[in-house]
């Protein structure tokens, strides 16, 4: 046991680093990282490298498992990796279901669920036919051929979890399209396990009765009972959601009550699998969905977010590791694969496409939804699977190999599609979709440091009120609070603070943020009074700051010049700018000279000792961003000692992450106070040796220098 778990512990860190890296470098590149991980699992897996020898593992890292224990019994393992890797994969799989229910909007997808239900069974239905029509055709056998049946299957169930991905990248989670697409994904997990269900029983039925009778009412019995398993679930999740989340809110800490939430999700899907043979993840995603619209949903979904990301790499991992690489590049199989992805992705498309003009969507709105809709995942992977053990005789390596292919297509084709059918202008219901319920307040500020205050501050108040807050875009300034009833969407963007919220809600708002402002404005007053402005900024040139090589390697060549030509501050500044403009370091040049010379306005940045620290925060730069300018005859900089200014360090940062930038104030008061230095620097014969001096003082003067 304990050689097993090592093993396995050593497998879990593998994956772990290698899924992570290559589904970061797929989206460097602009492509899913799924599509990362799942090649990351072919690559490593023991049909490939995973299977070579190396000192000290005879059979490779990841072995190839020929046996398993099913029922208290070895028989033979059809899928490749262990049994104990493939139970790591289902866990994986199961938080991945759980997180894109909690990102469901409840409120919209109760709205569209009758849509959701009905588009959901016809494009099943469709696509059952068409991946079982394909198969038949291609492989020369009978429509009810197992073999035939199993692709019918596989192409008949999207990815949730890829769906809810691509929605969020593009903020049309709440859209008609998006809520439409997700609950089409949760119900038509309802046919796909029927049709799953109903396979394998005609599995069964052919092996052992060569005539072929098939009992019908046989086949009813599993559907409807199915199908009721199924309502009932929902319908209890959703009764009991707004109780089991006052439950949770008695432990008070997120994280306990997040993993609270999480273990109920994994009982459920346990028991749903267990008691009534459905798949476990949709048990995962009615837990996440009965709680989507509770106040303790934000939270959670933050806090899950961490677990989503550890284990859904290492589920797309496992299932490309299950790839036989010998089956997947064979003409046969890439040419059967390639058919039978233009069959599935034709189908969804057309499945979805009349019962979406019932209810209501345009064409370019039920193209949007079967676009959705294409990209095929874990059911895919975990329904291939099953085939390979439970009809091995009709589904082999070679079919799998082909299912997988197609998986990998519509995973690399959904985006460019989806975002194709988004790019049509204009909605896609013939309706608009109003809720009169909402009202939206905007506040304007003078500047976006009063408004950081005043977020800042509602956040916290709304806290101590014990909201539910999360920030979901640190950046681009999104969050939102919840508690009971109340919902408010805030946004700050530039000095402006937007609420959205219930009209009967916004009252409330509006008394909050008045308070706020009152508050501020007298400690802004207070401050005023009290401020030693001129005192503290003598003290920022500090030699005893820290200076890391990390900090100052912010510093490079091509962001120093040598003579600066400016005679005027403002001349210096744009001069400054210009180079990192030049440098590609900036996203909008005038936004950033804007801000600086806004921040320069406020207060000088001229300091003591021939230096100027000219910066600003900014959003015409993505990163932080230095350049550094040398006036070896000195400039008026209005500088505290009332010195001219030689040496001047313009500093950029994004305004949501000033970290760094702060840093690198501090760190050239520690290099800068040498006056050895300083002369040296600003003597320098070249751009090179002036960021040697800077990035090294400890080194301090070189042979040449000053």
């Amino acid at each position: 046991m304990t050689e097993k778990m090592a093993e396995l512990v050593l497998q879990i860190g593998v994956i772990l680093l290698v899924a992570r890296m290559a589904g970061r470098l797929a989206k460097k590149t602009g492509i899913p990282s799924v599509l990362g991980e799942l090649l990351a699992g072919v690559l490593i897996g023991p049909y490939a490298l995973g299977g070579l020898a190396l000192p000290g593992f005879e059979n490779g890292i990841f072995p190839l498992a020929k046996s398993m224990l099913e029922g208290g019994l070895v028989v033979e393992n059809n899928l490749g990796v262990t049994q104990e890797l493939y139970a790591f994969a289902t866990v994986a799989s199961l938080v991945l279901l759980f997180a894109s229910g909690l990102e469901t909007n409840l409120g919209l997808f109760l709205r569209y669920s009758l849509a959701g239900g009905v588009i959901g069974l016809c494009e099943a239905l469709v696509s059952f036919a068409a991946g079982a029509w394909c198969g038949s055709l291609l492989l020369g056998r009978s429509f009810m051929d197992p073999g035939c049946l199993f692709l019918g299957v596989i192409a008949a169930v999207s990815s949730t979890g890829i769906t809810a991905r691509i929605l969020s990248e593009k903020k049309k989670m709440d859209s008609p399209e998006g809520s439409t697409i997700l609950a089409t994904a949760v119900f038509e997990d309802v046919p796909w396990i029927i049709l799953l269900a109903v396979t394998l029983g005609v599995t069964a039925l052919v092996a052992q009765h060569s005539d072929g009778g098939l009992p019908a009412m046989s086949i009813l019995g599993i559907a409807g009972r199915t199908f009721g398993i199924w309502l009932a679930v929902v319908a209890l999740g959703l009764a009991f959601s707004k109780g089991f989340a006052s439950f949770l809110k008695c432990f008070r800490h997120g994280f306990d009550f997040t993993i609270l939430a999480l273990g109920v999700a994994l009982v459920l899907s346990g028991l749903v699998e267990m008691k009534g043979h459905l798949a476990m993840i949709i048990g995962a995603y009615v837990a996440g969905l009965s709680l989507s619209k509770t106040d303790v949903a934000a939270v959670i979904q933050e806090r899950v977010r961490g677990l989503y990301e550890f284990f859904v790499p290492v589920f797309f991992a496992v299932m490309g590791m299950m790839v036989d690489t010998r089956e997947f590049m064979s003409r046969e199989v890439l040419l059967l694969g390639a058919a039978y992805t233009a069959a599935v992705i034709v189908a969804k498309v057309a499945g979805c496409a009349f019962p979406a003009l019932l209810f209501g969507f345009k064409n370019k709105g039920a193209l949007r939804i079967g676009a959705g809709l294409v990209p095929h995942g874990e059911g895919s992977l975990i329904t291939a699977g099953i085939a390979l053990g439970a009809a091995a005789g009709y589904f082999d390596k070679r079919l799998f190999s082909a299912s997988v292919l197609m998986v990998l297509l519509t995973i690399v084709l959904a985006p460019p599609l989806f975002n194709l059918t988004l790019k049509i202008p204009g909605r896609g219901t013939r309706k608009p979709v109003l809720n009169e319920d909402n009202a939206t307040e905007e506040w304007e500020f003078d500047s976006p440091v009063i408004a950081d205050l005043v977020m800042g501050e509602l956040l916290k108040e709304l806290r101590a009120a014990e909201f539910f807050v999360q920030t979901m875009n640190v950046n681009e300034g999104l969050s939102q609070a919840r508690k009971g009833e109340i919902a408010l969407f805030i946004a700050e963007k530039g000095s402006s603070v937007t609420i959205k919220t219930s009209k009967v809600d916004m009252p409330f708002v509006k008394n909050e943020i008045y308070e706020i402002i009152l508050e501020l404005s007298d400690a802004l007053q207070e401050l005023k009074a009290s401020a030693r402005t001129e005192e503290m900024k003598r003290e920022l040139l500090d030699p005893g700051a820290r200076a890391s090589k990390a900090i100052l390697s912010l510093i490079e060549e091509e962001s120093v010049i040598m003579e600066l030509k400016g005679s005027t501050k403002v001349e210096i500044i744009t001069e400054l700018v210009d180079a990192l403009a030049a440098g590609g370091k900036l996203l909008d040049r005038g936004l950033a000279l804007a801000d600086v010379l806004e921040r320069e306005e406020s207060m000088s940045t001229g300091m003591e000792f021939g230096v100027a620290l000219p910066h600003g925060r900014t959003d015409g730069v993505e990163d932080t961003a230095v350049a550094v300018g040398i006036k070896r005859e000195g400039v008026n900089f209005e500088s505290m000692d009332g010195g001219k200014s030689r040496l001047f360090f313009l500093i950029v940062s994004p305004k949501k992450a000033s970290g760094l930038h702060i840093q690198f104030l501090a760190a050239v008061g520690a290099i800068i106070r040498d006056p050895a230095l300083f002369e040296a620097v600003v003597n320098a014969a070249n751009p090179r040796e002036a960021v040697e001096l800077l990035q090294n003082p400890g080194g301090r003067l070189p042979a040449t220098g000053g």
